[in-house]
């Protein structure tokens, strides 16, 4: 997985608040993937905390001056996303961006960004207060995504993944796949409370997998809007496979067998590593958003 080295990276789609406390002075706590149930329910749940009973608050963290700049300072060339993680997120949602706005506009419509909030531990967000705990997650209140790129540890070291700079990418651009669903009036189908192999939940998750699945298939084509060239350059099926690694890792099944011992389908949120791979391959196989409608 590669970007063009000169291309200038937007930083603006990013809000660096790693280390910042809490309104009130309360700094922040917590992190670490903790609590199994909260997990489950959570990662990658595309709806906001206040839906998994986590929320205690809605106001969003005032921002320290020595943590909103990281990015802005560290992250200005594609050379920059090459070498650092916190500047590959930026890239990655660049790229994902790029992708979605230039698909809404050749179908006639418009995209909305949406900007994700890079945070330690514990943050504040118009779906309430959320930790590290649930894993990225996507909040329609706000429209952003929110990540602690901690995250990208616990993949490899809790849940086996074979990890890799794609597996990351894949992580984000299925919460961006949630974005669109929310742009769509997609996304209200996963909150109607039933969980199981069959349910909504599970097939918004797997839409999302696909989309996700569909911006990789066009990412070394879609052109930057600011230099006209791909940011993206070159992604391999190795980075494929590492994407499709990760996809299974978090699968429901894999997920209850590790932390439970037994595997019950009627509690499923997310669908199974196979499910999910599955989708992630017809997104990619495809390239089209519409052949992603997992509700048929």
């Amino acid at each position: 997985m590669q970007f063009d080295d000169d291309a200038d990276l937007d930083t603006s789609e990013v809000r660096d608040v790693r280390g910042s406390r809490l309104p009130g002075g309360r700094a922040t706590v917590g992190g670490g993937i903790i609590g199994v149930v909260a997990l489950v329910l959570g990662l990658f749940f595309g709806i906001g905390p206040d839906q998994l009973g986590l929320s205690s608050g809605g106001d969003e963290p005032a921002v320290t001056s020595s943590s909103a700049a990281q990015v802005n300072q560290a992250c200005r060339k594609g050379s920059d996303a090459n070498s650092r993680e916190d500047c590959r997120v930026v890239a990655v949602v660049n790229s994902v961006q790029d992708y979605w706005r230039g698909e809404y506009a050749r179908r006639g419509g418009r995209y909305t960004d949406a900007p994700t909030v890079m945070f330690t531990r514990q943050v504040g967000t118009a779906c309430g207060t959320a930790t590290s705990a649930i894993g990225p997650f996507y909040c329609p209140g706000d429209r952003r995504v929110y990540l602690d790129l901690g995250f990208f540890q616990e993949l490899r070291t809790t849940f086996g993944s074979s990890g890799g700079p794609f597996a990351q990418a894949y992580v984000i651009a299925h919460e961006y796949g949630h974005h669109v669903q929310n742009l769509t009036g997609t996304l209200g189908r996963a909150q109607d409370g039933r969980t199981g192999a069959d349910s909504d939940a599970v097939k918004v998750e797997l839409q999302a997998d696909c989309y996700a699945g569909v911006w990789a298939r066009h990412a070394t084509t879609t052109p930057d809007d600011r230099t006209g060239r791909p940011l993206l350059t070159r992604l391999t099926e190795a980075d494929i496979r590492d994407g499709l690694d990760a996809a299974a890792a978090v699968g429901d099944d894999r997920i209850q067998e590790k932390f439970q011992g037994r595997v019950t389908p009627e509690n499923w949120t997310h669908g199974s590593a196979a499910q999910r791979q599955q989708w992630f391959r017809q997104g990619f196989r495809t390239g089209d958003m519409a052949r992603c409608d997992t509700f048929r």
